[in-house]
């Protein structure tokens, strides 16, 4: 597996973008300089993440979402 993180990632098992293997490397996201913990998906390529809005949820139960543009980056946290 390679070192960097992929272009779009989603932590949502139903979503096509969903990678458990790289999950469990533990991804971090930068999204505009600020460190961001409650990111559900993101998008390097196109410059956006999702982030939950509040605790509102949808009528399935999921976390309802908003899109963020801006810069992101992702990184994978070390392992001490």
């Amino acid at each position: 597996m390679s070192d960097t993180p992929p272009d779009r990632l989603s932590n949502n098992p139903k979503s096509p973008h969903y990678d458990e293997a790289v999950l469990a490397r533990d991804v971090g996201i930068r999204f505009a300089g600020k460190e961001k913990t409650n990111v559900e998906e993101y998008c390097v390529s196109e410059g956006w993440i999702r982030v939950a809005a509040g605790n509102a949820r949808d009528r399935f139960g999921n976390p309802l979402t908003i899109k963020l543009s801006g810069p992101v980056e992702p990184y994978f946290k070390k392992k001490e």
